[in-house]
Formats: C-alpha cells, structure tokens, sequence
C-alpha cells in the first residue's frame, strides 16, 4: 500500500524530496488536524522529525519548512559507503 497523498501540491512535493531523501512518513494518530510526521531514516536521530498539517495557514511556507528541515539532516549523505 502506497502512503497516502496530500492533498496540497507543494506540500505534496516536499514529502516526496523528503523521502527522495531518506525520511520516513509515520501515519497521524488521532489528531485532527496532522496530516503525517516526518522523521529522518538515522536511528540515531530520533529527534528529527516534524509534523506535516493537513490544512496550514500559508502551504508554501510549510513545504519550505518541510525542505530546510531536510537540509538539516539528510541521513542518504550520512549512511557510511560500502568499502571497495
């Protein structure tokens, strides 16, 4: 099963750069209003995660949020390379 899509386009795309990026989508519980969380593929950076809204303020905002989060922590880049 495919994770679900947000009905915002930009907001959508920023999950997807996330993913692209190493980011896990963890499904909302109850709340009504979080759409997802984000967290980063490093076990060690449990704190790295964020809370993607079902219905923000300003989208555009919150997807640049969602990119300079990723910026900040992208585990593809930190994963040690297969030694040749």
């Amino acid at each position: 099963m495919s994770p679900k899509k947000h009905p915002n386009k930009v907001i959508r795309e920023a999950i997807e750069h996330a993913l692209a990026n190493g980011w896990h989508m963890v499904e909302a519980g109850s709340s009504a209003h979080c759409f997802c969380r984000l967290r980063c593929g490093i076990p060690e950076h449990s704190g790295h995660m964020m809370s993607i809204w079902s219905t923000p303020k300003n989208p555009e905002n919150h997807a640049r949020q969602i990119l300079r989060k990723v910026r900040q922590c992208r585990p593809m880049e930190l994963r040690p390379k297969d030694s040749e």
